[in-house]
């Protein structure tokens, strides 16, 4: 409710004012955390996006070609890929752990891992995935 002052000016008291304030603090602290959850979340679906995708590419390179690319870079050159995207945890494209093939017959990149250190919102560390 506004008052009218001694001058006739009208203002609201310290009272109103306090407790808009508390309204607009206890909807921060409901929204806030939400926010950065969703956040987190996105971040970890955008990894297993980028996984898929260059395990997708690894595997066409390897079907087209009967060998596994180099590196990651053979991939975009070939056009497998349009880029080397960013490791959302990281944000480095330097990042990735590249898992070579275990058959000595056929060298290269057989998998790909994101070089996060973190665990992910289900307590799986995201270098597992």
């Amino acid at each position: 409710m506004a008052q009218r002052t001694a001058t006739g000016k009208q203002g609201f008291t310290l009272i109103e004012l306090l407790v808009v304030l508390s309204i607009i603090a206890t909807l921060l602290l409901i929204a806030v955390p939400r926010y950065f959850h969703s956040v987190e979340r996105s971040k970890e679906a955008v990894l297993r996006q980028d996984l898929s995708v260059m395990r997708d590419a690894i595997d066409k390179h390897y079907a087209d070609l009967a060998r596994y690319p180099d590196t990651l870079a053979d991939l975009v050159e070939r056009h497998y890929i349009r880029s080397i995207p960013l490791d959302p945890e990281t944000k480095s494209k330097e990042t990735w752990v590249l898992v070579p093939s275990e058959d000595a017959e056929v060298p290269g990149v057989r998998d790909i891992r994101s070089g996060s250190e973190a665990m992910s919102s289900d307590g799986t560390a995201y270098a597992t995935w």
